[in-house]
């Protein structure tokens, strides 16, 4: 009943329309049942020929979705508008000019401008040059990483320069078989996590700490810095004599010992790798083992920090026979090749 009342008010309707849209209307209708003749079972199958026919009469006479039976007004508007972007993108197309950039050129000018990020486009235009790559400066500046603010340094940059001239100190205690106390005092370079020297004792005191500070380090050869805690072993004694060999000291704050991780992370490998797995006899026996450990800690094992690498740097050997040596009697093993 409601389809009869909308055909009687199109019949009514049909004598106001221009000639010009009737006419469009119909060629609507005939098109459609034509593509329903070609496929009388079935889903309707559209060619690209069919699209296009009803695209340029939408853009004629828009009034033709009111008759559209076949495909939803919504298609119709969504074929159109993915033409008017293909057409536009076709006329936006390159008509020669300057050559475009290589994607593998321009991963290699943001890579470079955010590894450097003191760097300007003239710096890296000039790198490029002496890699070979024929670009110029105003491409290098237009693909170039933007930046808010000024250039500045990361952290990470700004701790590997400062590492080198850091060293980290501390002490842990290791029972004996008879329940005696032996006090192990440790010195850590930061930029390599290299052991630089380990000892063992049993009464510690502040000149004993002042020893060995001159036993690790040469006069010319000092760090510009140390951390500790505040221990009172460290007095005035120790502090006297790291002024007198150019080393400045910076106790941490009192009881905040993740302020010297380096060293408690050092401590920590030392108690699971070695002392936590043996019972030590005596101040020989210890020193002994902790001797052991350096150098298996500085010349063989490979730490996450460094790469993957030792922190004094083992050179890779692809060629030989591989050869097993034990370390500390077979809790650890060193593997080279002859």
């Amino acid at each position: 009943m409601i389809g009869l009342f909308c055909f009687a008010l199109a019949v009514l309707a049909s004598p106001f329309k221009s000639k010009v849209r009737l006419e469009a209307e119909n060629v609507v209708l005939r098109h459609q049942l034509n593509v329903l003749r070609r496929r009388p079972r079935g889903r309707v199958r559209l060619t690209n020929h069919d699209r296009w026919f009803f695209i340029q009469l939408y853009r004629w006479f828009p009034a033709i979705l009111k008759v559209l039976a076949i495909i939803r007004p919504e298609t119709l508007v969504r074929w159109h508008r993915a033409g008017f972007r293909c057409c536009w993108r076709w006329k936006s197309r390159p008509h020669g000019g300057r050559p475009q950039i290589d994607t593998e050129l321009r991963v290699l000018i943001q890579r470079m401008s955010m590894e450097n990020p003191l760097w300007g486009a003239p710096r890296i235009h000039g790198e490029l040059l002496k890699l070979g790559f024929e670009v110029a400066q105003s491409s290098v500046a237009k693909y170039m990483v933007k930046r808010r603010g000024p250039p500045c340094q990361g952290w990470r940059t700004f701790l590997h320069n400062h590492a080198p001239d850091i060293a980290a100190m501390d002490l842990l205690v290791v029972p004996t078989i008879g329940f005696d106390l032996l006090y192990v005092f440790i010195i850590v370079r930061l930029d390599r996590r290299d052991l630089a020297w380990i000892n063992v004792t049993t009464n510690p005191t502040a000149k004993w700490v002042a020893r060995q500070l001159t036993e690790a380090f040469p006069w010319d050869g000092a760090p510009g810095y140390t951390i500790r805690d505040r221990d009172r072993i460290y007095g005035t004694v120790v502090t006297r004599r790291l002024r007198a060999m150019g080393i400045r000291d910076k106790p941490i704050a009192p009881a905040s010992p993740w302020q010297n991780a380096y060293a408690e992370r050092l401590i920590g490998s030392i108690r699971r790798e070695c002392v936590d797995h043996v019972i030590v006899f005596s101040e020989r026996h210890l020193r002994h083992l902790l001797l052991c450990y350096m150098k298996y800690y500085n010349g063989t094992r490979t730490h996450l920090s460094l790469g993957k690498d030792a922190p004094v740097s083992r050179a890779v050997d692809r060629a030989g026979h591989i050869l097993c040596r034990p370390i500390l009697g077979g809790l650890h093993h060193g593997y080279a090749r002859i």
